[in-house]
């Protein structure tokens, strides 16, 4: 009986937390996949920076959302595809639908930036989805800081967001022309996600990201603007990128 009454409060918690307006706002906001600061949630929920702040906090009390800390930003997003598959089951029972997510930036920035020495904007997160589309990268389980530096993980202990290189990962990214010997031996995170600016959607960042970076550069799949960011895909880079990763740039 004890554990049939928690099950049914815990359900309760969960079904007060999500029947807000103001906050089933938030949680239909981040279904689309993109992450949000508390800012823009505000006001896609129409009530103040404070009010926000205590609404966040009781839907990550229930593990309904998350919270993604990079630089001095904090980003929102779905704790996970099962509470994405709740949000989804109520818009069916409610009816209509919901607008898009429609990212601000400018064409030449969102479609392929730096983002400081790897890649960012559509095609990184592209670039990101297909690594692991690929099984090249895995997120990292845990272990000891030695055991994480032999598979390719920054030294310390790893975030929740790092990952590792799968042994097919290993072969192929060295039959890229990548010196993963060189690249983890680099005083900095070995690989991770980080989220990107415009899509809102992680790309990959860290020594390994850096790398990849750098061969496009070598090999001419793309080119950098003197003048900003903006990274131009060439016409072999359109070829390569295709036949390596089967992303269409």
């Amino acid at each position: 009986m004890d554990v049939e009454q928690q099950h049914d409060a815990a359900v309760s918690r969960i079904a007060a937390a999500i029947g807000d307006p103001a906050r089933s706002r938030m949680l239909y906001c981040l279904s689309d996949g993109h992450a949000r600061t508390s800012t823009e949630l505000a006001v896609m929920a129409n009530v103040s920076p404070s009010t926000a702040s205590a609404h966040l906090n009781r839907l990550m009390s229930e593990h309904l959302i998350k919270v993604h800390a990079q630089g001095k930003h904090r980003y929102y997003s779905l704790e996970g595809p099962r509470v994405a598959e709740v949000l989804e089951g109520l818009s069916v029972l409610a009816g209509g639908a919901r607008p898009k997510f429609v990212p601000n930036t400018p064409d030449r920035l969102r479609f392929a930036r730096t983002c400081y020495d790897h890649i960012a904007g559509s095609l990184g997160v592209s670039l990101h989805d297909r690594l692991h589309g690929l099984k090249w990268l895995s997120p990292v389980r845990g272990g000891s800081s030695s055991s994480a530096s032999r598979r390719g993980i920054a030294s310390g202990s790893p975030g929740s967001n790092d990952y590792e290189i799968t042994s097919q990962g290993e072969k192929s990214l060295r039959g890229l022309g990548i010196d993963l010997d060189a690249t983890r031996k680099l005083r900095r995170r070995f690989a991770c996600a980080c989220l990107d600016w415009s899509e809102r959607r992680p790309h990959l960042g860290g020594a390994l990201g850096a790398a990849l970076l750098e061969l496009a550069l070598k090999k001419r799949w793309v080119s950098q603007d003197l003048d900003s960011r903006a990274l131009r895909v060439t016409s072999l880079g359109q070829r390569e990128m295709k036949a390596r990763f089967g992303i269409d740039a």
